[in-house]
């Protein structure tokens, strides 16, 4: 059963973490919904179909829902009302409906008490999505996977902040350089960074391999590299620069700056300007948020 976040005296912390020095134990996290969770995997690559997904979103409400206010959400904007989850999933590909999925997933993962720093959280692992996406290569896996992974780089960040938001606001309570002596704080207060206890989860869940890399190494990579990884890394910088980000940081590279990072078959995913660009991601992440 889901421990209960407790904001004031932090008893999730003491399952989660325990002690005056913490102990990270993913198995006390909430799980990650367990349709979400389906939908990561058959990103990796199992022979499931698209009529199986729409069957495993429609045993839920409130999936169901979300596929249907996103499919008929302006966003989409479809030229007749959708009123089921097969004729939505038909419209929209199954690589959309994955990752509406696993968006919804996120969000009902980070549910509890509505603090800014959970909205932050989420924002930014959106944003994050929404950059990776259009920065990936046209065709192939690299592309139907950028959106996902993503979403899921920052899922040990989201759990610290599911399990302990007072905890996790003492990380940010100053300036930093740049992200990572945030993670070096996160090591201070609670015993490992956001990216192991990323890595720890996807173990922990029994996530495709895929996933290991993007939330223990989307800090520890090189702009340019090949893989989605470094796609992800160049995302998160952009989209704290846009921002869509937890702090800001003293060091911070410009937008132009971090979109050079790009190679430049994905730069043209981009307008030139940064406030058109953060506009846009802006109208998806609110049609996520209402769905």
């Amino acid at each position: 059963m889901p421990i209960k976040n407790d904001v004031s005296t932090g008893t999730a912390t003491a399952a989660a973490f325990g002690g005056a020095k913490p102990a990270w134990q993913p198995d006390s996290l909430p799980p990650f919904p367990a349709i979400a969770l389906q939908a990561l995997k058959l990103i990796a690559g199992r022979d499931t179909s698209l009529l199986e997904l729409c069957d495993l979103i429609r045993s839920d409400v409130a999936f169901s829902t979300a596929v249907l206010r996103f499919a008929n959400s302006p966003l989409v904007a479809f030229s007749r009302n959708i009123t089921n989850v097969v004729q939505a999933s038909m419209l929209l590909g199954f690589q959309r409906l994955k990752s509406i999925v696993v968006t919804v997933g996120l969000k009902a993962y980070l549910q509890g008490p509505v603090v800014p720093l959970v909205r932050s959280c989420w924002r930014h692992s959106v944003a994050c999505a929404i950059i990776a996406e259009r920065a990936a290569l046209e065709g192939g896996r690299e592309k139907d996977f950028a959106y996902t992974a993503g979403i899921m780089h920052d899922i040990g960040r989201a759990a610290m902040i599911a399990a302990a938001p007072t905890r996790y606001a003492e990380v940010l309570m100053a300036e930093a350089d740049d992200p990572r002596e945030l993670l070096t704080r996160e090591r201070e207060i609670f015993g490992v960074d956001h990216c192991q206890a990323g890595g720890s989860l996807v173990k922990a869940w029994k996530l495709p391999p895929a996933f290991l890399e993007v939330t223990s190494r989307h800090h520890d990579c090189s702009p340019g590299a090949p893989g989605v990884t470094s796609i992800v890394f160049t995302s998160c910088s952009l989209a704290d620069a846009l921002g869509f980000g937890m702090l800001k940081y003293r060091s911070a590279r410009t937008h132009e700056e971090i979109v050079s990072l790009f190679p430049e078959v994905a730069r043209k995913g981009f307008p030139e300007s940064s406030e058109t660009l953060a506009a846009e991601i802006e109208n998806e992440i609110r049609v996520m948020e209402a769905v």
